[in-house]
């Protein structure tokens, strides 16, 4: 695949003998316990989170007000560096404190397969971080990658896609609505019973996606409160007049590598496919009555996973989803390897929802994965679903450990249970080393060799000091596979030399 990506994962986050208002301070000391060179000096004044995709400036977000919980007064104001704790690593990545969560963003990748061993070294680098401030502490930490806390709080696993600025929003964003909708069929992580402000009285035993709850608009900025299906965040991190980023919220977190190869690969392709001027003729009639209703429906029941389109019309959520992969397949299929192997698998796992092949979803998927062991556990003991709802949401954190001799997911694969795709050398590789084809190279060497002359360093730039002088990489327009020479020579260049170099090739 050739398209710049990340992703960006906030943890869940228990601490024994810690009440909710006292997280965010103990999330801080968490990321403090990195113990690695990194730098610190994140440069906020790069961030513009109010300008709108739409063309205007958005005004204050609102959060929400369950945020309280989470809020004590410090004795002091914190600056933003306090707040967020940033530590810049030497692979390029980002760790930083947000609203009690220790979050992760890792360096861009061109390669589908470097960005699955990025992600799973980021999980990697929080569970180190929590070890060293168990040991510190006395306290027991546990780390969850998931989406809920099961108390109305959600958190999230965000995607990020470069674009070009040709594609207007407006196709973008219809084009793109039905996929996003409906590839919770592979791509979600499964959910027991439904949240307290869900609005619905129904009895939910099981969801497909633990974020559908959270989202109220199919249109809109915000990220805390008002979730929308697409978000219209304008920082590209990258020439502005050239690029924009897609900054997708509405995915879950996922601990099989595959339903995540496949959730990103699949997305990117469909990407391809807008900026090649056709997008599938679909229309929902409402995208968060039809994401909901989608996530709830039992897997198994007759005529599941209709949706109802604009015209009144019912279409199935497979059939949406196999109109875009076709559609990606008739513009990719034979491209490079990467491609045909989301196009393959992407065919193969709806194929194996029409058929109501469930092992084998299981050893793909996550909602599949953590069904299969719930239904396991409610026949073996005799349990009801809605009664020992509590006991069975239990069980569903415990699917999403980070402690690999307690996460029930990271058990499944060590048994052969749970399809894995990251190569265990990539991973231990990525903890240290950015991807080596993108400007997170660049950014990783200024981390690893200049981190005490970082004077401030965003996604698009770093400002360093040298020989008493200040000097600037501008990475806004490397968004390319880099060139090779700046690989080959990183390492023997000067601030100044490799700024000249970075500039020449622009």
């Amino acid at each position: 695949m050739d398209r710049l990506m990340g992703t960006e994962s906030e943890y869940g986050l228990a601490i024994e003998q810690t009440e909710p208002g006292e997280l965010p301070e103990k999330a801080r000391r968490l990321i403090a316990a990195y113990p690695d060179t990194c730098s610190g000096n994140w440069d906020y004044g790069a961030e513009s989170p109010l300008r709108d995709l739409r063309g205007f400036r958005a005004p204050p977000m609102s959060s929400d007000p369950r945020d309280a919980r989470y809020d004590r007064p410090a004795r002091r104001a914190l600056s933003p560096a306090e707040e967020h704790q940033d530590r810049l690593l030497p692979n390029g990545a980002r760790l930083y404190h947000d609203h009690g969560h220790p979050e992760y963003s890792t360096p861009e990748c061109r390669s589908l397969w470097e960005l699955i061993a990025q992600e799973r070294a980021g999980e990697r680098i929080v569970w180190h971080c929590a070890q060293a401030y168990a040991r510190a502490t006395g306290r027991t930490v546990v780390i969850y990658k998931n989406n809920t806390d099961f108390h109305g709080m959600s958190y999230g696993a965000h995607e990020n896609y470069l674009l070009g600025r040709r594609l207007p929003f407006e196709r973008l964003s219809a084009g793109l609505m039905p996929f996003l909708v409906t590839r919770m069929l592979y791509a979600g992580a499964g959910k027991v019973g439904l949240e307290e402000e869900s609005g619905t009285t129904a009895q939910v035993d099981y969801q497909l996606s633990q974020r559908a709850d959270f989202f109220s608009e199919p249109v809109g900025i915000g990220t805390l409160y008002h979730r929308p299906l697409i978000n219209t965040r304008d920082e590209p991190h990258a020439n502005a007049r050239r690029y924009r980023r897609l900054h997708l919220i509405v995915g879950d977190a996922n601990l099989s590598d595959y339903a995540l190869a496949l959730k990103l690969g699949s997305t990117a392709l469909v990407l391809g496919v807008l900026e090649a001027g056709y997008a599938p003729p679909v229309v929902l009639q409402d995208p968060i009555a039809s994401l909901q209703t989608l996530s709830r429906a039992k897997w198994d029941a007759p005529n599941r996973w209709l949706l109802t389109e604009e015209s009144g019309e019912e279409i199935s959520a497979l059939t949406i989803q196999r109109a875009y992969r076709l559609a990606a397949w008739e513009l990719y299929a034979g491209r490079d390897e990467e491609s045909d192997w989301v196009l393959a698998e992407w065919a193969r796992v709806l194929d194996l929802l029409e058929a109501g092949s469930f092992e084998q979803l299981a050893q793909r998927l996550d909602w599949a994965a953590k069904l299969r062991l719930l239904a396991e556990f409610v026949a073996a003991e005799g349990l009801d679903w809605q009664r020992d709802r509590e006991l069975l949401q239990s069980l569903d954190l415990a699917y999403h450990e980070l402690d690999p001799e307690r996460g029930l997911a990271r058990g499944l694969e060590q048994e052969g249970r749970l399809r894995r795709l990251a190569d265990e050398a990539a991973i231990e590789r990525a903890i240290s080393q950015p991807p080596g084809d993108t400007r997170a190279a660049l950014r990783g060497e200024c981390v690893r060799r200049f981190a005490d002359q970082i004077e401030s360093l965003s996604w698009g730039q770093v400002s360093l000091r040298s020989d008493g002088k200040r000097v600037i990489l501008d990475l806004n327009d490397l968004v390319g596979r880099v060139d090779g020479r700046l690989l080959a020579e990183r390492q023997q260049l000067r601030p100044e030399e490799l700024a000249q170099l970075i500039a020449d090739t622009h």
